[in-house]
């Protein structure tokens, strides 16, 4: 049987464990293909000893904390790993806070963070799993984080 392997990476981040179907939303948050110019690979529903999975990998990109936040939202068991000269330098998991700010937009058109007035939005984690978030401000609960993040 033939098998179609993805080539491994000299230096960057490979973010693996991503709830299957939810590759395109990282994609998306790490503003990949408009901000970079990087090599991107994307596995998506890879079989797993946990079912199925998807898998992203970026050459030449280390993703800083605000990124891994963002990606905690839509895939809180995926690893971060990040790679330097072929070697894991550095493996972790997501964690998600306890309070999401400036991160997520608020379903509520009327919310003082919607507003012109200077305030991030901020939310409070009710649950992990699945993840259930309640805005600060006005106590509105969005359904569908992935769509409200900045």
């Amino acid at each position: 049987m033939k098998e179609l392997k993805i080539q491994p990476i000299k230096n960057g981040t490979v973010i693996d464990h991503i709830t299957a179907g939810n590759a395109v939303k990282v994609l998306h948050i790490l503003g990949i293909p408009t901000s970079s110019s990087s090599t991107v690979s994307v596995a998506m529903n890879v079989n797993s000893k946990y079912g199925k999975k998807d898998i992203v990998k970026v050459e030449n990109r280390e993703l800083d904390p605000y990124e891994v936040d963002k990606i905690a939202l839509i895939a809180p068991k995926a690893t971060i790993n990040i790679i330097r000269d072929y070697e894991v330098a550095e493996k972790h998991r997501v964690k998600l806070p306890e309070e999401v700010i400036g991160i997520v937009r608020c379903s509520n058109p009327t919310c003082v963070s919607n507003s012109r007035e200077p305030v991030k939005s901020r939310f409070i984690v009710l649950k992990k799993d699945p993840i259930q978030i309640k805005c600060y401000y006005c106590e509105r609960e969005p359904e569908d984080i992935a769509e409200r993040i900045i």
